[in-house]
């Protein structure tokens, strides 16, 4: 058992999903940063404020507090601006990957309209073709 996992683990496919998780994860970081700490401050400024994440809508009366977390700890909230943040973050993200997509999609094609070459038949097979041939100018 532990040599059919060993193979199953060293196949190509199985070393590249992980590849793929592991940069995807590095990269969900990085785009988690850029909707936060750059995109999300600019649309809080237009609509504003300077923190967007912290818009909210209280849902029961005795929320009175100025930031999400602490109207959590008073009471049910509609924290709709941490909705659109993550939209905008998810957005962002397929956008990305779809450019990514779309670029390997292009070095596929380009590379099935190129035909290669065909290979250069063995030498045997060479030396046999000459014989042939010379065999039948003689005749």
């Amino acid at each position: 058992m532990f040599n059919e996992f060993k193979e199953f683990i060293a196949r190509g496919n199985v070393m590249d999903l992980a590849v793929g998780v592991i940069i995807g994860g590095a990269f969900g970081l990085i785009v988690s940063s850029l909707t936060d700490d750059i995109i999300m401050p600019i649309v809080g400024a237009i609509f504003g404020g300077f923190d967007f994440s912290n818009y909210f809508i209280p849902l029961t009366s005795g929320v009175t507090a100025s930031t999400l977390e602490a109207a959590r700890e008073q009471g049910a909230v509609f924290a709709y601006g941490n909705f659109i943040t993550v939209v905008i973050n998810f957005l962002i993200l397929a956008w990305i990957i779809f450019l990514i997509v779309k670029g390997v999609n292009n070095l596929r094609r380009q590379q099935a309209e190129s035909p290669t070459p065909p290979a250069a038949p063995p030498q045997d097979i060479q030396l046999l073709t000459e014989i042939r041939d010379l065999l039948a100018t003689k005749k």
